[in-house]
């Protein structure tokens, strides 16, 4: 005989109507019970301490700690134009001379081979000249220094006249 095959009275004593109820009740009651709200998590923080006077600061001298040279960005950027260029003058050459001749694609990337190195001799030749016109210049700190600045802004109007008013 399984264990499912056994008569009722072998399971043991039973729980009448009254009990079963009042223990279902007590494990409902257990599952919803009220959560209390969980805690808000702070989104800002608002420093209320007093601001220094800017009377009593003292400008200081801050390094100059770049990654890259100014005429190093420089020469990236205008390098970067250049090579749109080109490729606007090639496809115009391209787009040009089909009509005239089936040229192969390598004959109008060598046209556009020969105007991609004119334009980068020219830009070498800008950035050594405008670096050797260059001088090298120290700054100076002597003006003052504001460490408290309110900033007023308005805008209206359909669209958006801004007005900004600084406090010192």
């Amino acid at each position: 005989m399984t264990d499912y095959e056994q008569p009722m009275a072998a399971w043991g004593p039973r729980m009448s109507d009254a009990e079963a109820n009042a223990e279902a009740q007590r494990i409902i009651n257990d599952i919803y019970r009220p959560t209390p709200p969980a805690q808000p998590i702070p989104t800002h923080f608002r420093d209320e301490s007093p601001s220094q006077s800017s009377t009593e600061a003292v400008p200081v001298h801050q390094e100059d700690h770049r990654i890259v040279p100014a005429w190093a960005a420089g020469a990236a950027v205008a390098s970067i134009g250049i090579g749109a260029g080109t490729t606007g003058i090639g496809c115009g050459a391209w787009l040009v001379l089909k009509g005239f001749a089936s040229m192969s694609v390598t004959g109008v990337v060598a046209m556009g081979a020969l105007f991609t190195g004119i334009a980068f001799a020219a830009l070498c030749i800008g950035a050594a000249l405008s670096r050797a016109k260059s001088s090298v210049s120290k700054p100076v700190y002597n003006g003052p220094v504001t460490t408290n600045t309110h900033v007023t802004t308005h805008t209206k109007g359909t669209f958006a006249r801004s007005h900004t008013h600084l406090h010192n």
